[in-house]
This record gives C-alpha cells, structure tokens and sequence, in this order.
C-alpha cells in the first residue's frame, strides 16, 4: 500500500510539473506568426540557393532544341542523358578533368602536409630566428608584386607550359599554415612533455600527436585547398597558352562560354552559314551547361563528408590571435 501510495504521489507531482511546463512554453500568438515567418523566409531562401543548380541540371538532362529556345524552366523536357555520355567521348573534356583531378588531388595532400609541418614547427620556441620567419611568412599575404612579375618569375623558374605550376606555388599557404599554428597551440603541452621525456623526438610528435589531433583543422584547410585548385583556371589561361593538353577544367568552360558569346554575336549579325551557326551555338550552349554541372559535381559529393569537422576546425584554430 506504501508503494502504491507514493506512486500515486509521484504520479501527480509528475502531472503537475507537465502542466505548469506546458504553461509556461506556451506559444503567443505572436510567438507563431513569427515561427511561420521565419520558416517561410529561410525555405524561400534555401530553394533560391537550391534553383541554379536545378536549372542547371535539367537543361543538361532535356532537349537541346527546347534548350535553345529557353523552353525549358522547371520541367525536364525531353528527357536523355547523350550530353553526358558525349562528354565522356570527347578527349579534350575528359583531360581536362583528369587535370583538374589531378591537381586538386596532388596539390591539396601537399598543402595540407606542409601547413600542417610548418605550422607545428613554427610554435617552436627552439626554433631559429623563429619570429622572423613567421612574420616574414606572413607578411607574403599583404603584398603582391602583380600578374607580370608573377609570369616572369614563373617563366625563369620554367614553370610554364608544365603541370607543376599547379601544384609549387599553392604549397605554402600562409593563411592556413596561421590556422594549423593557432589549432596546435590550443593542444595541452603536456602531451609534448610526457613524449619528450619517453624519448620522442619532434618528427615522432608530429606524426603520432600533433597530426591526429589536427584532424579538424586539417580537413578545414583541405576543403580551402580542393575548392582553390578546382575553381582556379587563371593559371591555366597565362601560364598554359602552348600546352592546351594541360588545360584544366574551368579553362574548358570558360572557352566553351567565349565561344558561345562570340557564335551568339555572329548570329545577330547575321554573317557566316546561319543554319551552321545556330548549330554550333547549341552544341556550345549544352556543352557549357553540361561541364558546369560536371565541374559541381565533385565539391557537392565531397563537402558534406568534411562539414562536420569543418566548424569545429575552423572555430578552434581562430580562437587565439
């Protein structure tokens, strides 16, 4: 009967507790038309985010035809997948992106690795003239000599014309090597100690200490770097003018895109075969938006795999100045 009793008890202070919790989380009116608002707003904006890449999409996906005269809106229309199928079948579009996938790959892990080492060696205090290098390091973000002394010098150190002009000059990054520096210095010292004093050397810290703790701002700074190298086709237009088998990705669209510009203004003009000329307006306009979607393709795949150690990253390697 005691137990039964104070279960009775427990039951009511239970039901009383929901009550005056319900009471006092009650929604205003005010509460609820600011609710409905503020969910109407960001999902207005999260499909005005999500549009472009749609569009894109279902133009790559419909008629050519109905995609030339801007028919295509909403819907898929005619719906084939031969643009990408013709994409793979060509060989300079194909080249370009093993290109593209190429440096990102390359140029990333070696950003990331010499970040990561020079950013540890950096919080060294054993380190000589240590405040000179880091501010000497840092200094390179504030200047820039230019485009034509930055072609010069690439073309003395023969840098043009060769794949490694995507992969030397992006290695040593300041602004992530900053990161990397101020994520280790909020890494206990005691971890260093106790190695230092089990016999551990710097190279053995950094290789089974400081890098899987850096996991975090390690990812942040690659997505930096992937993003950079795939985005990047500058380099490619100056420095690539007599390799065209060593154009990247972006460099393709971005001729693709001068080439429908260019065959658009002759058909206004009205020069040229105007059959041909439309022809080839087509072909330009759906390659364009085909390698567009290709060139989004792989980010979109990735990211989602390195957001949950980007904010934390980004937000502990920021904390100290």
């Amino acid at each position: 009967m005691a137990k039964t009793a104070q279960e009775k008890l427990d039951a009511k202070a239970e039901k009383r507790y929901n009550k005056t919790h319900k009471r006092q989380y009650k929604l205003t009116p005010g509460d609820i038309v600011f609710n409905i608002l503020n969910y109407t707003f960001f999902i207005v904006f999260t499909l005005c985010c999500l549009f472009p890449f749609y569009y894109l999409f279902i133009n790559t996906i419909s008629d050519n035809n109905l995609v030339s005269r801007g028919m295509v809106n909403f819907i898929p229309r005619g719906i084939h997948l031969s643009n990408y199928t013709n994409l793979v079948k060509s060989s300079e579009i194909l080249q370009a992106f093993l290109v593209s996938i190429g440096r990102t790959l390359i140029g990333t892990a070696l950003m990331v690795l010499a970040s990561a080492f020079i950013g540890y060696v950096v919080t060294k205090q054993q380190m000589w003239h240590r405040k000179f290098w880091y501010r000497f390091l840092v200094i390179t973000m504030y200047f820039n000599a230019g485009t034509i002394p930055w072609y010069l010098n690439m073309s003395m150190l023969g840098l043009t014309n060769n794949f490694m002009a995507y992969i030397i000059p992006g290695i040593v990054a300041p602004y992530n090597i900053i990161l990397v520096k101020t994520y280790i210095e909020s890494i206990p010292g005691e971890l260093e100690e106790s190695a230092f004093m089990d016999g551990a050397g710097y190279m053995t810290i950094f290789r089974h200490i400081i890098w899987p703790l850096c996991k975090p701002i390690l990812a942040t700074i690659a997505i930096f770097g992937a993003v950079g190298h795939w985005n990047s086709f500058t380099d490619s237009l100056i420095l690539m003018q007599n390799a065209p088998q060593l154009y990247t990705l972006q460099h393709r669209l971005y001729l693709y895109l001068n080439t429908t510009t260019n065959l658009a203004a002759l058909m206004q003009s009205g020069g040229g075969n105007l059959e041909g000329v439309m022809q080839s307006a087509l072909n330009a306009k759906t390659i364009k938006y085909t390698i567009s979607m290709v060139s989004i393709i792989p980010i979109l795949l990735v990211y989602p795999f390195m957001q949950r150690y980007f904010e934390k990253g980004i937000m502990l390697g920021a904390v100290k100045g």
